[in-house]
């Protein structure tokens, strides 16, 4: 993509991106607790998943140290990362998570968290933040793990 046409999608990226900081996990968290209990398998799920994602989050990350593309390929990064590694991604992980338990509990949701949770992604991708197969298994990493814990939760 010619740089000008790039240029007008950084800033919705960094929009797009910073919805995935995990600000947004943290509200759901405390509001399914307040509105539905928290006896109530969402408020349960998004507890033990993140619980569960985080760390192998983490864990992977920091044992494959994976470089970041603006370090490979030497192009700009558009956004400060929290930390230097890239694989997988923890944004897309954690969006894929949170889409998942949210469509298994509001079924109306699957289609607009879904696309929330790709659009994350491919911020991430735009931003040179990460590779596509970093967000490839951060995604299938976050729906797993996400449907690993309503399994549990139901069964």
């Amino acid at each position: 993509m010619p740089p000008s046409i790039m240029n007008i999608g950084y800033p919705l990226a960094k929009q797009t991106s910073s919805t995935g900081d995990g600000w947004l996990y943290l509200l759901a968290i405390l509001s399914s607790g307040l509105l539905l209990g928290i006896e109530h398998f969402y408020f349960c799920g998004l507890l033990l998943a993140y619980a569960i994602e985080r760390p192998c989050y983490y864990l992977l990350k920091n044992t494959l140290k994976r470089n970041r593309p603006f370090r490979v390929l030497m192009i700009e990064n558009q956004v400060n990362p929290s930390d230097q590694f890239s694989f997988p991604s923890g944004h897309t992980s954690a969006a894929f998570l949170f889409a998942t338990l949210t469509a298994a509990a509001f079924p109306m949701m699957l289609y607009p968290a879904l696309i929330w949770a790709s659009l994350v992604g491919v911020a991430r991708v735009i931003l040179g933040v990460h590779f596509p197969t970093d967000i490839l298994v951060g995604a299938l990493m976050g729906m797993g793990i996400g449907l690993l814990t309503l399994n549990q939760l139901t069964n």
